[in-house]
């Protein structure tokens, strides 16, 4: 009996390796799984469910072929594929969970998230969420051409680039105080995001009780997945072909 999670995989066709391991995951591991947790950031950036490219449409495939499997799949939006939605769900047969949701891992009570909201020292980063997340600009975007789109998405990205490297790592970084009221909020000892790339499994008490706070890796250098049992969570890598 497992359960998988995995996040930040920021895949594109520019890095084919990635795609490669991805796959190799999906047709060799998750199909074994009880369910598997997609947190966020499966894409480098998603434009939009009505994405015509082969890249796109394999990847749906992979997540069609393991949910028609009776792989149970859940995904939680990231800040790279908040416009992931309704369409790629129905064509792959995943469940879109909302940003903060509670889960019974086996017994324990558990909130899992992308992990960008924790950020909050980050100002400049969560003005420009709380605008992206605006239902009516989504709309708007959503009903530009395609390729509309993907001229504005280039552009953003490329700002996102120059805006990341003048920030401290400590501002792109958690805060501990919102990560310990959202615990309280929800009740639960064990918490599983991704974001920010530094994957570990941190200790500490929340009112004299220990709890538990695990980070997914990225997939830049090599796969990443949380491993969990009835027993334990490891995390574990995967190498590259």
């Amino acid at each position: 009996m497992t359960t998988l999670f995995i996040s930040d995989l920021h895949l594109s066709p520019s890095q084919p390796q990635i795609t490669d391991c991805f796959v190799k995951f999906m047709r060799e591991e998750a199909v074994h799984a009880e369910a598997l947790y997609v947190l966020g950031d499966l894409f480098e950036f998603w434009i939009g469910d009505d994405d015509p490219s082969d890249f796109a449409q394999a990847i749906k495939a992979e997540f069609k072929s393991l949910t028609q499997s009776g792989i149970a799949c859940y995904f939680i939006q990231g800040n790279r594929d908040f416009l992931l939605n309704k369409r790629f769900c129905r064509e792959t047969g995943i469940t879109l969970l909302d940003e903060h949701c509670v889960i019974d891992l086996y017994g324990r009570k558990t909130v899992i998230l992308h992990g960008d909201t924790l950020c909050i020292d980050d100002h400049k980063y969560q003005a420009f969420r709380a605008k992206v997340h605006m239902p009516w600009l989504q709309w708007i975007f959503n009903r530009l051409p395609f390729f509309t789109r993907r001229h504005i998405v280039n552009k953003i990205q490329g700002d996102i680039r120059d805006v990341k490297a003048q920030k401290s790592l400590d501002i792109m970084d958690v805060t501990q105080s919102e990560v310990e009221t959202l615990m309280k909020q929800h009740g639960t000892d064990l918490m599983i995001h991704g974001h920010t790339h530094r994957p570990n499994i941190h200790h500490f008490e929340i009112n004299n009780q220990p709890v538990t706070r695990i980070v997914l890796g990225d997939w830049y250098q090599q796969g990443s997945v949380l491993v969990c049992t009835p027993k334990s969570q490891h995390l574990e890598t995967r190498r590259f072909a």
